[in-house]
């Protein structure tokens, strides 16, 4: 089945922001802080530009609230006397000329008292300095099941610490940030521009111009992917590009370079997870005592629902009965962190699946028993008190995983040539879950719209404002309405996200677009059947050709023949915010992932060498993009294990091109195997659940399990750099010296 979009992309028709243009179209670029906070003192304007001709605004410019409007109200759209960290938006510039423009930045100078910064978590944590509100925390979650201090107090129960660092990750899509504007207090303001979610950029947009919201049109450009780095970032860009064009009266494009986007836009959030598990000496949990935190940069963001998918996540795929988890995102004077696959999870399970691997080795079980004797099972509950209702079975994924990889066989041939070998190999594994929507009430909250409408030629439009971004959406709708309708697929076209076309049906993100949204699709799909049926114009068994002339019939006779669906959670489930308990999410994908790695003890470079990945997805709608979906999630977690290093100086990312920010290549991955266990979910279009971010949850701690079967030597933070790795090493043969053989102080 071809892509819908596939063709246009392959060809060069279709267009991305920077292939867009307007008659009298200016350019536009953004001035910004190179202090991590401080008072705007003032803004000079350097000699030898004709600034007459420039288009200038500040914060002063703007018409409505100076807030980039998403869930708190404390981040500018532009900064309007204070600077919280480097990067941050002061000016913005537009001209005809892109090279006199980029002349204009430089000469902006401005002028900047600067004050005492944060830069690390602990720093944040402790109240070294007052940055946010009272006490520097954006957000704050408590999870409590059973008693966890009475546990700790028993005798009989081995006692496990750990710690647990992960860094931020760069989302590092294929084509850059991007936004084109024309506005004016007349017709309002109209931006195209690369984004996941056009009514989150809508919202923004009525605020910051104070119009109505039939004054704002969003529409989505063609974009070159986005994991999450196009969640809430595009409302920025937008803000920027409509304000230059409401002032200068003229359409202005903004995209930026790979430079400023790496260096300006959000990331993955950074990771401190500390454990403390009461187990007993047969390999029973019986308490889990975690504290969960995240740096969040400057200003809020998304950072209270990644922390509450993090949180959430923490405990894993395991029965315990008892659990305790503390969870806090803090302010640091770097710019925001936000959205990113997999959305806080992949922070808090790497934590989970190494620390899993100390556990078991304190009560002397391997790692694969001792998950066996703790996985969850249907009827038993989750971190959060949610009864697994559906047919899981964790151990059946663990069993293929193993016996696909060779598990047993290779770690005993490792274990018997490593010792005489320079290049030492390993083999780990980690077991995980991902709930797929939104968390809690979140998805009731959004009440999605999804409409359909049948033409006069008996063709089908899917109107959703689920954006395509490389990932396939358009195509999975058009299956699910084409399997729905018992049409065919080329039947079936699928609208541009337009907010003055299509309907809210929430933001492209979560895992939700093929569960949720899909099956929204499919209801509207199903009610224009209804409807010719109930006419009379349909019977119930019918070809492409009857169902044409049955919708030519109505729509000539009775006007548009249109269809509507709005989402209603399925039954049963309840969740209590005021507590963080009950039904996180209406279903799990779960999960066991194998890496096979060789680690070369002289440089302390590693390779993966093998990767297998066993899910459970509900139904497969779509083999070949679904096992695209995993081996791209499992490439970007090979990253994330291994290379991709941000280095941060004084809040701002040192490292920002691709030539010092190592993202793996096609030579450095491994064969990705992957595999589908199917059980279908009642709740998902023909069974399916969500699958977007789980294979970006398990290849870290995988791999980094593996390293320790090779070498022995315990990483606890990524990415696993050689530097990060010889240090390890170091510390480990200075652990292991005679006392009198130990460097003295």
């Amino acid at each position: 089945m071809p892509r819908k979009e596939g063709r246009d992309k392959v060809t060069g028709r279709a267009r991305y922001t920077d292939d867009l243009t307007f008659p009298g179209l200016l350019h536009g670029v953004t001035v910004r802080s190179e202090v991590p906070r401080g008072i705007i003192r003032k803004i000079e304007f350097g000699e030898g530009i004709p600034w007459d001709e420039f288009t200038i605004a500040t914060a002063r410019d703007i018409p409505g609230e100076n807030c980039v409007l998403l869930i708190e109200h404390d981040q500018p759209l532009l900064a309007d006397g204070a600077v919280n960290h480097p990067e941050e938006a002061v000016v913005l510039l537009a001209h005809a000329d892109p090279y006199l423009l980029e002349e204009a930045r430089r000469a902006v100078r401005i002028a900047i008292d600067p004050l005492p910064p944060i830069f690390t978590l602990e720093d944040s944590l402790a109240g070294k300095e007052i940055i946010w509100r009272a006490d520097n925390v954006f957000k704050s979650y408590a999870v409590n099941k059973g008693d966890v201090d009475a546990a700790f107090a028993r005798a009989d129960c081995v006692v496990v610490e750990g710690e647990y660092r992960s860094g931020a990750q760069e989302q590092l899509y294929i084509e850059p940030q991007g936004m084109i504007s024309i506005a004016n207090p007349n017709n309002g303001v109209t931006v195209w521009g690369s984004m996941q979610c056009p009514y989150y950029v809508h919202k923004a947009l009525v605020a910051m111009f104070g119009l109505p919201a039939e004054k704002i049109r969003v529409v989505q450009a063609e974009t070159g992917g986005g994991f999450g780095g196009k969640e809430e970032y595009p409302s920025m860009i937008a803000g920027h590009a409509a304000l230059l064009a409401w002032k200068s009266g003229r359409p202005v494009k903004i995209v930026y370079d790979r430079a400023e986007d790496m260096a300006a836009t959000t990331k993955r959030h950074p990771a401190r997870t500390r454990h403390r598990t009461c187990v007993t000496r047969d390999g029973k949990l019986l308490a889990m005592d975690i504290d969960f935190a995240l740096d969040g940069g400057a200003y809020a963001t998304l950072s209270s629902v990644v922390l509450s998918r993090g949180t959430i996540h923490a405990a894993g795929p395991y029965f315990c009965p008892n659990v305790r988890i503390r969870s806090r995102v803090v302010a640091t004077n770097a710019p925001p962190h936000g959205a990113f696959r997999g959305f806080g999870a992949p922070q808090s399970i790497f934590a989970l699946e190494r620390h899993m691997d100390r556990v078991a080795h304190a009560v002397g079980l391997s790692p694969e028993e001792f998950r066996r004797r703790n996985f969850i099972a249907p009827g038993q509950t989750t971190a959060t008190g949610q009864v697994i209702s559906e047919a899981v079975d964790m151990n059946r994924l663990l069993d293929r995983a193993l016996r696909e990889s060779d598990y047993a066989a290779k770690r005993e041939q490792f274990a018997r040539d490593n010792p005489a070998r320079r290049m030492k190999k390993g083999i780990g594994f980690a077991a995980f879950f991902h709930g797929a929507g939104f968390t809690g009430s979140g998805e009731t909250y959004l009440a999605s719209v999804v409409e359909a409408e049948a033409t006069v030629e008996g063709r089908v439009r899917v109107m959703t404002a689920n954006t395509e971004m490389g990932q396939g959406a358009n195509t999975v709708f058009a299956q699910i309405a084409a399997d729905a309708l018992g049409l065919g697929y080329e039947q079936i076209e699928i609208a541009q996200p337009d907010t003055a076309a299509v309907p809210n049906s929430g933001p492209t993100v979560a895992s939700r677009t093929s569960m949720v949204v899909g099956k929204l699709v499919e209801a509207a799909a199903l009610g224009l059947k209804h409807e010719l049926a109930s006419s009379g114009l349909l019977a119930a068994e019918y070809s492409s050709a009857d169902f044409a002339s049955a919708a030519r019939l109505y729509i000539e006779t009775r006007g548009p023949l249109r269809s509507r669906s709005q989402y209603h959670a399925p039954p049963g489930l309840h969740w209590d915010d005021a507590t963080y308990s009950g039904d996180a999410y209406g279903t799990y994908a779960w999960a066991v992932y194998v890496a096979e790695v060789t680690v070369d003890t002289a440089t302390f470079e590693t390779h993966v060498d093998d990767f297998v990945a066993v899910q459970e997805v509900g139904k497969v709608l779509h083999p070949v993009h679904a096992a695209g979906q995993i081996e791209g999630g499992v490439a970007q977690g090979v990253g994330y294990a291994l290379t991709e290093n941000v280095v941060w100086h004084n809040g701002r990312m040192a490292n920002g091109q691709m030539t010092n920010y190592i993202m793996p290549t096609a030579a450095d991955l491994p064969r990705i195997r992957v595999f589908f266990e199917e059980n279908p979910y009642a709740f998902g279009p023909g069974g399916a659940k969500g699958i977007g971010e789980l294979p970006i949850d398990g290849p870290a701690p995988a791999i980094l399990n593996a390293i320790e079967n090779a070498t022995g030597c315990a990483i606890c933070e990524i990415p696993a750099t050689p530097e990060r790795l010889m240090e390890a090493f170091d510390e480990a043969a200075a652990a292991h010296a005679p006392e009198d053989a130990r460097p003295r102080a």
